[in-house]
């Protein structure tokens, strides 16, 4: 493979690789060698073929280990403040759902929470659950808002995701889920509440720079197919991509929704049609597959794998990473859970946490494979296969992450 220029910055030898480019696999290169400079990729191949008289200035041993693309953590709720572990030990002693949302539970007490909450109290309660998905080889990770449900508190989860990626070196996609859920404030006037967050949140939000793409949740406890297409029309006059949280509890139609609209991807989708995997496949609709909901939520219905696999959709595997569903924070037991839950095979695991994950967060162009260009974002992993990334439960076998060709500390 070519290089660029005949000075790198760094090169790593006595390494494996799984480039993870597409249509090959794993795109396993053994004994190989990796180049960097300027924070991309400029060479990476054989060892054994590394051209001559290339001046590096600091060579790495990688002792024999793995290197793969940095992993993708393309669908999470991260930023959030409070604790519902109350609420789930009600619902092991049988207490319903609809009980503890009676009493002040549910969403709401995180929205709640979330809106008491400072800047800085939000960051303090966030920042440990974004470094644990770091150590494990996290190098992007998408961070939705959604628990403010107003402007303000909305703009400031945004800003917290914003300094996330400032305090941290870690690259943070930011997506507007102002449409997750109902305000209290907003109660039986759902059409009033989807104006104010088409004409009122989203052009403030864009205008300070905040939004990266824009979400929300059309479900029967949601919001309508209409009301949804009207936040997607909204995003559609800001230039912004969309996504959609889709057909987890029933099919609303909107895979094909999201598809009409050129989603970057449709999330959950347990309740998933013939029709709508026919809608992503053609429109390039990327399926995020959420396990760890899945299982928190002792679930039943299976998301459609085979028929998304025959179609040809691409799937991506996330951890959901919120406060009610799903409060996990290992991108590689999430892993685990899409092949063992989902039966999804380690390499469409490992693919779905990398080019998979890249593609549903619309930057397959400069992340998510090892290839010549590309950002010198990956992990070294002491394992003896990639297929170990799956396989482990509560095992972290990374050695070390590399952030735009730099080592983290």
């Amino acid at each position: 493979m070519s290089q660029t220029g005949h000075y790198w910055d760094k090169l790593w030898v006595n390494v494996h690789l799984a480039t993870m480019q597409h249509g090959q696999g794993y795109g396993e290169i053994t004994d190989g060698a990796i180049a960097t400079r300027h924070g991309k990729i400029v060479w990476l191949g054989k060892r054994s073929d590394l051209p001559a008289g290339v001046q590096v200035s600091q060579e790495h041993d990688g002792q024999g280990g793995w290197i793969t693309p940095g992993l993708i953590d393309c669908h999470t709720h991260i930023v959030y403040a409070g604790n519902r572990s109350n609420e789930w030990e009600a619902r092991l002693n049988g207490v319903p759902y609809e009980q503890i949302a009676r009493e002040g539970g549910g969403i709401v007490s995180t929205v709640r929470a979330t809106r008491e909450a400072d800047l800085e109290s939000l960051l303090n309660q966030s920042l440990p659950r974004v470094r644990a998905l770091i150590s494990e080889g996290v190098t992007t990770l998408e961070i939705k808002s959604g628990y403010g449900l107003d402007l303000a508190n909305e703009e400031k989860m945004l800003r917290a995701a914003r300094e996330i990626q400032a305090r941290l070196g870690v690259t943070v996609r930011t997506t507007f889920l102002g449409a997750h859920a109902l305000p209290p404030e907003y109660a039986g006037r759902a059409d009033a509440y989807i104006d104010e967050v088409c004409n009122v949140m989203l052009p403030a939000l864009v205008e300070q720079g905040l939004v990266d793409a824009v979400d929300a949740f059309c479900e029967n406890i949601g919001f309508t197919p209409a009301q949804t297409e009207r936040v997607f029309q909204a995003a559609r006059q800001h230039g912004l991509p969309v996504k959609l949280h889709a057909e987890q509890l029933s099919d609303q139609g909107g895979a094909q929704l999201t598809a009409r609209y050129g989603g970057l991807s449709a999330d959950h989708l347990e309740h998933l049609s013939a029709e709508g995997i026919a809608a992503m496949a053609q429109a390039g609709t990327v399926a995020v597959l959420l396990p760890g909901a899945f299982y928190y939520l002792r679930d039943t219905q299976l998301p459609p794998v085979q028929a998304m696999r025959n179609a040809g959709v691409a799937m991506a595997v996330s951890t959901d990473c919120n406060p009610g569903t799903s409060p996990l924070t290992s991108l590689l037991l999430a892993m685990n859970m899409a092949c063992t839950i989902f039966r999804l095979t380690p390499l469409e695991a490992l693919t779905g946490t990398t080019l998979h994950a890249a593609k549903a967060l619309g930057m397959d162009d400069t992340h998510g494979s090892l290839e010549l260009g590309k950002k010198a974002d990956f992990a070294l992993w002491d394992i003896d296969r990639p297929s170990d990334l799956a396989y482990a439960m509560g095992f972290n076998p990374c050695r070390e992450i590399v952030k735009e060709g730099s080592l983290r500390a």
